[in-house]
């Protein structure tokens, strides 16, 4: 099979990020995905983190998160408390997306029928505003393409999870994008959430299109941390991991795993990759095709 490119073009500057594409089975399942989003508007161009300083990220999760509730409860008073900037109220609101968005495809909910599109729209930022909240603690700099409204229908395997999950992908990694509602292991371990119903554990199973450039890499201490704690939780509910078929702490589906597909091909100090970035903070294009343009400019 002939090499495939990953291209990101950024900005007004028209700056190009080039990405060699794997070949695995799990990057061919991916590129065939993005071959079925072209009627499929791409959501949030902005959806960049960890680029600015902590007050201007801050401000900017405040301001969208204030926006959600304030649009929401126009329709309808379903968020009864004031946002404050601890881990329980992210919880709290998170919550309030998966009970009145309901899980993946499943918007069942009385709520999110009656709410015209701007309310049903508010809801889902509601979920990004909270996330954006929360990586304000790591200031971890990526970014991240949806194309709004293509379903989630494919899953990977278990055997393909296992053979290409990765628990620290490197600087410059292309992941797939965690795509169901609801929270994995290793952050029902780490948010400490008293809302989350139990049919919001939801393991990292569906895909699409959707994916996250990740320019960082955790350290090994971070990671030893996060499986510390993510097994002491799974002890701790040791009986519902159990009954949902996951008896053992190793299962793939609760391993905190990642999916690379592409990798970023660097032809600058990435100190200046990233300043060249937070310039460019704006998604104009995403395209795949078998030429490495070996310039991050047309």
């Amino acid at each position: 099979m002939a090499q495939q490119y990953l291209h990101i073009e950024l900005g007004t500057d028209a700056f190009i990020l080039d990405f060699e594409i794997h070949q695995t089975s799990i990057a061919s399942a991916w590129v065939e995905r993005m071959g079925a989003r072209e009627s499929y508007p791409l959501d949030h161009p902005k959806r960049f983190y960890g680029f600015d300083s902590q007050e201007q990220e801050q401000s900017r999760a405040e301001q969208m998160i204030m926006d959600c509730i304030t649009t929401i409860n126009a329709h309808e008073l379903i968020i009864d408390r004031e946002f404050a900037w601890n881990q329980d109220c992210l919880n709290y609101l998170h919550n309030i997306f998966e009970r009145y968005h309901g899980l993946l495809d499943q918007q069942d909910h009385d709520f999110w029928h009656r709410a015209p599109l701007t309310v049903r729209r508010a809801l889902a930022e509601l979920n990004l505003a909270v996330h954006r909240c929360e990586s304000i603690r790591d200031q971890l700099p990526r970014f991240v393409c949806t194309w709004y409204g293509m379903p989630k229908i494919k899953k990977l395997t278990n055997e393909q999870m296992s053979q290409h999950g990765n628990i620290r992908p490197g600087f410059g990694s292309v992941c797939i994008n965690y795509a169901e509602v609801g929270k994995t292991l290793e952050y029902l371990a780490h948010d400490n959430d008293n809302y989350i119903g139990d049919d919001a554990f939801r393991p990292f199973q569906h895909y699409s299109a959707d994916f996250v450039v990740r320019l960082f890499e955790y350290s090994h201490e971070h990671v030893a941390q996060t499986l510390e704690n993510m097994q002491t939780y799974y002890h701790q509910h040791h009986e519902f991991f159990i009954s949902r078929g996951l008896p053992n702490f190793n299962h793939p589906q609760l391993l905190p795993l990642r999916f690379p597909v592409a990798q970023l091909i660097e032809i600058m100090p990435r100190e200046q990759l990233l300043d060249q970035i937070k310039q460019n903070q704006y998604i104009t294009r995403v395209y795949i095709d078998e030429t490495m343009h070996h310039s991050n400019t047309r």
